[in-house]
């Protein structure tokens, strides 16, 4: 018996939804089609999100309460308007990625199971220079939403002291990600050196609140700021998107007043189409400007302190310290 579908007119496309009454969500009985839909009815902002970036699709056939299937490659297989775009990793392989051009596309891939979208901090016209620099707030195990709302704050402060003007949104699950728009003329090295700069200013002035440490093992009960965010190949789930989590939350554009008393339980698959609806997309004005980070790569060039370590995945990189975490270094 061949799969039951439904077509659902997107823009220019058709994109057909197989089994769209498939559970994806138990815990508050959403479908697949639900999740297609609703990335349709958020489409304008979610596209200005994705739109011309290389992008990481988490995969869950299923729904939730499967595995996921992590695809940096786009199947060879696939509509001929569906656009790809040509990264090359940290081990210098290369591959052709989704590069998200319409809304067409994004609900295309919802109906393979993609949950969460995670694009890639270049756009595909020069995918060696990032256009954006991400500061990834992650309250440790057993923090609440407050303390990364709090830190939130300071790396507005931090980044207006700098001449830059941040955009804020919920992660969707205990976080906070800040982006600011930058000029696409530096590479990843020095985007990520930049935002070690901020990592440290932020962490600087509220030291029992904020850390930069890269190990575990230091970071004790504080937020920690993921620098390596800005590294080559290394993604967040962009806003509207929704994550595999059981009430389908969402990763939520917000405005900094709103931030203020916001909640990631408010936002969901459910709730944000008519938000959406009701005030459209808070971070329309994020490409309106980009800014230099040199303010940034000035106070990384006079910090003493030097670079900080790359995830394990990574060759070796000039001027990186030692990878090996503290308390084993001490064994040895």
């Amino acid at each position: 018996m061949p799969s039951p579908f439904i077509e659902l007119q997107v823009g220019e496309r058709t994109v057909k939804v197989t089994n769209p009454d498939k559970v994806y969500f138990p815990e508050i009985g959403a479908t697949k089609r639900e999740l297609v839909e609703y990335y349709v009815s958020v489409g304008e902002g979610a596209l200005r999100a994705l739109r011309d970036r290389p992008t990481h699709l988490k995969r869950h056939p299923d729904g939730v309460g499967s595995e996921a299937i992590y695809q940096k490659r786009m199947p060879a297989k696939h509509p001929e308007w569906l656009e790809t775009v040509t990264v090359t990793f940290p081990s210098g392989r290369t591959a052709d990625a989704l590069r998200v051009t319409e809304v067409a596309s994004i609900a295309y891939c919802a109906n393979l199971g993609t949950i969460d979208f995670h694009p890639w901090q270049v756009r595909a016209a020069d995918v060696e220079h990032p256009d954006e620099l991400r500061i990834d707030i992650d309250p440790q195990p057993g923090l609440g939403f407050d303390t990364a709302r709090r830190t939130a704050f300071l790396a507005r402060e931090v980044l207006e002291e700098a001449g830059m003007t941040a955009f804020v949104k919920t992660s969707g699950n205990r976080g906070v990600h800040v982006a600011v728009r930058i000029e696409p003329r530096w590479d990843f090295v020095e985007v990520r050196h930049a935002g070690i700069a901020l990592a440290r200013a932020i962490e600087d002035r509220a030291p029992d609140l904020v850390t930069t440490a890269w190990w575990k093992e230091e970071r004790g009960d504080r937020v920690f700021i993921d620098f390596n965010q800005n590294a080559r190949d290394r993604t967040i789930a962009s806003a509207y998107s929704v994550r595999a989590k059981p009430g389908g939350p969402v990763s939520a554009p917000l405005t900094w007043e709103e931030l203020a008393d916001a909640e990631p339980a408010d936002f969901d698959i459910r709730t944000m189409p008519e938000r959406f609806a009701r005030v459209g997309d808070v971070h329309e004005a994020i490409d309106e400007r980009a800014f230099s980070i040199e303010p940034l790569l000035e106070w990384y060039a006079k910090d003493e302190r030097g670079d900080m370590p790359y995830p394990p995945n990574y060759p070796k990189m000039p001027g990186e310290p030692k990878r090996v975490q503290p308390s084993k270094a001490r064994d040895e």
